[in-house]
């Protein structure tokens, strides 16, 4: 059983900040990749920004210079420091986890996902 669970989500002005948090918890052997995905209304979920074990990341266009992907091992959490928020920002934020519960054991996991609106 792996959980990954959002936090940190609102509603915050244009040109704000906001930090999301994603923990992932449960019989996890290694995790090879974290990262954000997004959703608004009417749209596919896109990419957000990804980092990978070995400290590598890749951001979207629409963010780079704006949102940060960070990663603590220690406790499986994933952060996206997401700063000059613009209203094109909301949508509902996954969390993703691409991971092995055993060593032979790889798939993907997704949390439940947190809204962020930037409106003024």
């Amino acid at each position: 059983q792996v959980q990954l669970v959002e936090s940190g989500g609102g509603l915050v002005q244009p040109g704000g900040s906001l930090r999301l948090s994603c923990a992932a918890s449960g019989s996890i052997f290694s995790i090879y990749a974290m990262g954000w995905y997004r959703q608004a209304p009417g749209k596919q979920r896109e990419l957000v920004a990804t980092i990978i074990s070995g400290g590598s990341t890749n951001y979207a266009d629409s963010v780079k210079g704006r949102f940060t992907i960070s990663r603590t091992n220690a406790k499986n959490t994933v952060y996206l420091q997401m700063n000059s928020l613009k209203p094109e920002d909301t949508a509902v934020y996954y969390c993703n986890a691409d991971l092995r519960t055993t060593a032979l054991n790889k798939r993907v996991y997704w949390g439940q996902g947190t809204q962020v609106t930037v409106s003024s």
